[in-house]
């Protein structure tokens, strides 16, 4: 192969590193594309950032790693916005992200300690409450999740994920099966093709002893969300 003239020994120089833009993180963002945003918000220079634009740069980098499921990376930048921010409408969304986090990672008592954090502060919705009521099921605390949901529910009549919870807790606890079951109905009424809610469902008429009914939502489920291991065991336990 023929040498190229004048390149002997020449070394390869590297090209500039791109510098991410916060505007475009946030652009991306928004379009959901959260691999792509955290990418691009990971190489912003923050070297003449102004303490706003590094809390605007961690709260996004918080929601990016929320949606991503890497939980841990994500409590690390929303501390921040908590610890350091003034805007309230945004403590309070970082509050609340916060305790999801914690709910879901099965740290309840942080959970709830944010969460009640922010109903001192004056901060109710039914967001707040059927938050709170999940991480007192988890504990099994159940006649407190069930007074949370109702909590949510007095606030937002129609809101499908504490009708959903608060019939799950009845008829799982066996407190108010006939409740229970109507409350996850209208659940699904409101939104049929989450397969949460469908198997939710199914679990009622399998605790009112309607096998046949329990059996034909449970299989929903099923094939809706094959790898949901608490779908799958109630599927079991239906079907013998």
């Amino acid at each position: 192969m023929a040498e190229i003239p004048g390149n002997r020994g020449a070394k390869k120089k590297d090209s500039p590193k791109r510098q991410g833009s916060l505007n475009e993180g946030i652009r991306l963002y928004r379009l959901k594309r959260w691999d792509l945003a955290l990418e691009e918000l990971l190489s912003v220079d923050t070297a003449r950032f102004s303490s706003d634009q590094n809390l605007e740069l961690a709260y996004y980098l918080g929601l990016c790693y929320t949606k991503m499921a890497r939980y841990d990376d994500a409590l690390l930048y929303l501390e921040q916005v908590v610890t350091n921010g003034d805007n309230l409408l945004r403590t309070y969304q970082c509050r609340m992200t916060l305790a999801y986090i914690y709910a879901i990672t099965k740290r309840s008592k942080m959970a709830e300690f944010e969460l009640n954090r922010l109903a001192g502060s004056g901060f109710e919705s039914a967001q707040l409450y059927t938050t709170l009521a999940y991480a007192a099921w988890v504990q099994n605390h159940n006649k407190q999740a069930i007074a949370y949901y109702e909590k949510a529910l007095d606030l937002d009549a129609n809101n499908t994920t504490a009708l959903n919870g608060l019939g799950f807790v009845l008829v799982d606890s066996e407190t108010d099966l006939r409740r229970g079951l109507r409350c996850c109905q209208k659940a699904v009424d409101l939104k049929p093709q989450s397969p949460a809610y469908q198997d939710s469902l199914g679990w009622a008429y399998y605790k009112n002893g309607d096998f046949l009914e329990a059996r034909t939502w449970l299989r929903r489920a099923l094939e809706a969300a094959p790898y949901q291991q608490e779908i799958i065991d109630h599927f079991r336990t239906a079907t013998g």
